[in-house]
């Protein structure tokens, strides 16, 4: 199983960015997809989560009502629409695969992880 991530880059508080997930090597509608995101000297942070057809989502408090998650199973991807961006959104952002159809809020709930795309939002 392989996943890509990209989209991340340097924005202004404010902004918005998308970024974008592609997966490999799994039947992907069967899988629930996650995003998850990591400042530097801090633990890998659970954002939001997205069952496998799409039909729940799930957010941490802290991105609530500015992030997005989406998926597209024909194209075997996954979206996370960030807007309203703060600069303590700054982090390596990581989407992952679970082995489950619905999966929780926890870094063990998930298998398979991307390599992770930097985002900063300078103030």
């Amino acid at each position: 199983v392989q996943l890509q991530a990209s989209g991340g880059g340097l924005v202004q508080a404010g902004g918005s960015l998308r970024l974008s997930c592609v997966a490999s090597g799994r039947t992907f509608s069967n899988h629930a997809m996650g995003w998850f995101r990591q400042a530097p000297g801090k633990e890998r942070e659970f954002l939001a989560e997205i069952s496998r057809l799409g039909g729940s989502t799930h957010y941490s408090d802290s991105v609530k009502g500015r992030f997005t998650i989406s998926r597209d199973n024909a194209e075997s991807t996954s979206q996370l629409q960030m807007n309203n961006l703060k600069p303590e959104d700054t982090a390596v952002y990581y989407c992952a695969i679970s082995p489950y159809g619905v999966a929780g809020p926890y870094v063990a709930e998930f298998d398979y992880w991307g390599q992770g795309t930097l985002v900063t939002v300078s103030s």
